[in-house]
């Protein structure tokens, strides 16, 4: 069952426990940021805060952030990460640089490939407010075991972000711990650096095809060979 928390001004975020998505509401429209899980009944959250028409963004393409979207059946999403997405989904590109405003914020779309090929981040420079997806966050485990993932890619993903990371405030990821602080950022790329050096001990885990890696700050799930 999903829990709606309302944030902030016309920011809610809907949580089932596992990921949760983000609802802005403005004056004739709304935009919802990722759809959760098959059958989680994202609509019908939705629904109850408001009967505005809704036009969904994607931070990225895995399955427990697209699962929804049959629900909706249109989205914008990178085209990196169409491939990840199942279903009669009417797919529309989202690119570096893209902006929605709605409710008062004004969302930019940042590129930060890694996490998978299609990552973004939604980005308001005038509140301080990241949404990072799945790439930055408390603790973790941050998936990055898999075809449609990239450990470079994500290590300068993170560098970039650490280039905005001065006029960050909060950054509230799909999953774990949240609010957290920009700090989070310099934190994953660190031990994500140490996991690319072979820094970190690695641990199979007993029932996912991938090996567990913990470093200072945070916990991957990665390829054996940390690559």
């Amino acid at each position: 069952m999903i829990k709606t928390t309302k944030f902030m001004d016309n920011f809610y975020i809907l949580d089932d426990g596992m990921v949760r998505q983000f609802l802005i509401t403005g004056e004739k429209e709304a935009i919802l940021i990722d759809a959760g899980f098959p059958g989680c009944h994202i609509r019908d959250a939705v629904s109850a805060v408001t009967d505005l028409p809704v036009s969904v963004i994607m931070t990225h393409g895995d399955m427990d952030h697209a699962g929804g979207l049959t629900e909706f059946g249109k989205c914008r999403l990178h085209k990196a990460d169409w491939k990840l997405v199942s279903g009669d989904i009417e797919l529309e590109p989202l690119a570096e640089g893209d902006v929605f405003q709605c409710g008062g914020y004004r969302l930019e779309t940042i590129e930060i490939p890694g996490h998978t090929y299609g990552s973004v981040a939604f980005y308001d420079r005038e509140k301080g407010l990241l949404l990072p997806g799945d790439s930055v966050q408390k603790d973790g485990p941050i998936y990055m075991f898999g075809s449609h993932r990239n450990l470079d890619l994500y290590i300068e993903s993170q560098k970039k972000l650490c280039g905005l990371a001065d006029g960050i405030k909060t950054i509230i990821p799909c999953h774990h711990a949240y609010p957290i602080g920009p700090e989070y950022i310099g934190r994953n790329l660190e031990d994500a650096i140490a996991m690319k050096n072979g820094e970190l001990p690695g641990t199979p885990h007993p029932e996912m095809p991938c090996v567990v890696y913990r470093g200072r700050w945070t916990e991957f799930y990665g390829e054996g060979d940390a690559i």
